[in-house]
């Protein structure tokens, strides 16, 4: 009787033994796979063991020396020793966009469709092409000029006066837009220094210049009537500032100083379009 109660302790015995062997080998190789923190600390700085063919590479270190800005263009420069004044003709002209500009092209833009002031502004480029054509042509620029007077003879003909531009939609002559400014540019004259102008906005000494050039190469101010030239240039402005309204706004919300952003905006342009 003795030998027979020995089996069910055996037995009960096996049971619970296996499971904890099995749980210990578990847990030994969780241990052995995940180092202690301080022992990954301390690995990094150990050497390989004699006889290891593969050495312990060094852990890599990052390179505070490198410039990550080293690419970046910086901008042009523009002298601005009228900043006063200049910006006191900033914030005029600021509120003269807010409080005449910008409702009166509303009022443009709610009467007239767009496409029709888009066959304005067609109009206006159209018999502004000599500025355009002399431009390129003093720059060197004569298959552009080509190209200019190519498209003024397709717009004044096909295009009804200008009012349409088929040299573009129909033959992809793309304005090729110079002034005098542009021009003067080109032949390594600076700007000189940044001027903000009543109601024509930021401009500097040397496109000042060149707006008075452009002055005599304008059709428009031919016109025997003044009457007839300041609304022909006021129909101009307005009809711009109503295919453009929201850009400014834009500006100046994305801007800290509004000035200043107008400035570096203006400088830029210009630079670039001298250097096309």
């Amino acid at each position: 009787m003795a030998r027979k109660s020995l089996v069910p302790h055996l037995f009960v015995a096996l049971l619970l033994v296996a499971p904890a062997t099995v749980f210990a080998v578990d847990a030994g190789d969780n241990a052995a796979i995940t180092p202690i923190e301080g022992e990954t600390a301390g690995a990094v700085m150990e050497t390989a063991p004699p006889g290891s063919e593969e050495p312990v590479s060094p852990p890599l270190e990052p390179d505070f020396g490198e410039d990550p800005f080293r690419e970046e263009v910086p901008l042009p420069h523009l002298a601005d020793p009228l900043e006063p004044l200049n910006r006191a003709l900033f914030v005029f002209n600021d509120k003269a966009y807010f409080w005449v500009m910008k409702p009166v092209a509303q009022g443009y833009a709610f009467v007239v469709p767009e496409l029709a002031r888009i066959s304005v502004r067609n109009f206006f480029r159209n018999i502004t092409m000599p500025i355009r054509f002399v431009n390129n042509l003093l720059q060197g620029k004569i298959r552009n000029s080509g190209v200019e007077l190519l498209r003024f003879l397709i717009n004044t003909t096909g295009g009804i006066g200008g009012l349409f531009d088929p040299a573009k939609d129909d033959f992809s002559l793309e304005p090729r837009n110079e002034d005098l400014g542009q021009t003067l540019g080109k032949y390594g004259l600076g700007h000189g220094f940044y001027l903000v102008l009543p109601l024509l906005g930021p401009s500097s000494l040397r496109d000042t210049v060149g707006q008075t050039g452009d002055f005599f190469l304008n059709p428009v101010n031919y016109v025997d009537d003044s009457g007839v030239v300041i609304g022909a240039k006021v129909l101009n402005a307005e009809n711009e500032v109503s295919l453009s309204i929201g850009e400014y706004e834009d500006l100046k919300k994305s801007a800290i100083d509004s000035y200043v952003a107008v400035r570096d905006a203006y400088s830029q342009y210009r630079e670039k379009k001298v250097k096309e």
